[in-house]
């Protein structure tokens, strides 16, 4: 019986307009009654996701910026912070390559200082809480659980090649087609995944995960039930080979109805 249901959401929960289904949080108030509740789990930053499920947040679990941190019930579980020194060096590598914008992400805010466009604008589409600041600053005074880096020229074609090999005492991960997050090497959604099974004392088999790109892996390995949906990357389809309807046919909502 499956006791947790847990999705990303761009590309997989969300349409390609990035929106919600309509009947989504009908849908999570119908799993709580059966028991089964309900996690988002997410690169995005956690103020965006608590008011993005505004009407259900406190039925809900959240695992926000690729698990660096982890929310339930108005309650923080965990923050996984990256040493001032190692954002410094992570700074360093971003600005000493092509076509790469930093993003530091605190747990009530994401802090940007380039100005160019698109970056910020999709800065300020993707993250609700926002500050311009002298981010080397920022590295000194605010815990920060994650380096988003938005890649003008691409992210499998550059810059997954060039800060793996700058930063290899830190997770690098390519988060979609354009972005990418450097952690701390124990950080991934896998790992939160499992602070949070703990916590709701449910195992790995009463859980089903989805997830369309590999900032999702470890989530997916993580869990029981992986599920992937018909949109998602080709090397997620070849590890995990359950899939679903893309999230333009609402694959998601349609697998998590089939549980009610």
């Amino acid at each position: 019986m499956i006791r947790l249901a847990v999705s990303d959401l761009d590309g997989t929960l969300l349409t390609p307009e990035r929106r919600l289904p309509e009947n989504t949080f009908e849908i999570i108030r119908k799993l709580k009654e059966k028991g089964i509740v309900f996690g988002a789990a997410s690169g995005r930053q956690l103020q965006n996701l608590i008011d993005f499920f505004a009407p259900v947040a406190d039925d809900i679990v959240i695992i926000a910026e690729n698990g660096g941190l982890g929310w339930m019930r108005g309650e923080l579980l965990f923050c996984n912070a990256v040493p001032p020194e190692k954002v410094e060096k992570t700074l360093q590598a971003v600005h000493g390559s092509e076509g790469l914008f930093p993003l530091l992400c605190a747990p009530d805010c994401a802090y940007y200082e380039d100005l160019k466009q698109p970056f910020e604008s999709y800065v300020n589409a993707s993250y609700t809480h926002t500050a311009q600041a002298d981010l080397r600053t920022v590295a000194k005074s605010v815990p920060i659980c994650k380096i988003a880096v938005y890649d003008a020229l691409g992210a499998e074609k550059n810059g997954i090649r060039v800060l793996p090999e700058l930063l290899p005492d830190l997770r690098v991960i390519q988060s979609g087609m354009d972005w990418l997050d450097v952690s701390e090497k124990s950080v991934n959604k896998g790992a939160a995944l499992s602070v949070v099974l703990k916590k709701l004392g449910i195992s790995p088999d009463e859980c089903m995960a989805f997830g369309d790109h590999m900032n999702d892996f470890e989530m997916l390995q993580a869990c029981g039930h992986p599920r992937v949906p018909e949109n998602a990357f080709y090397k997620m389809k070849e590890a995990f080979p359950h899939t679903i309807p893309s999230n333009k046919d609402y694959g998601v909502v349609r697998t998590l109805e089939s549980l009610l």
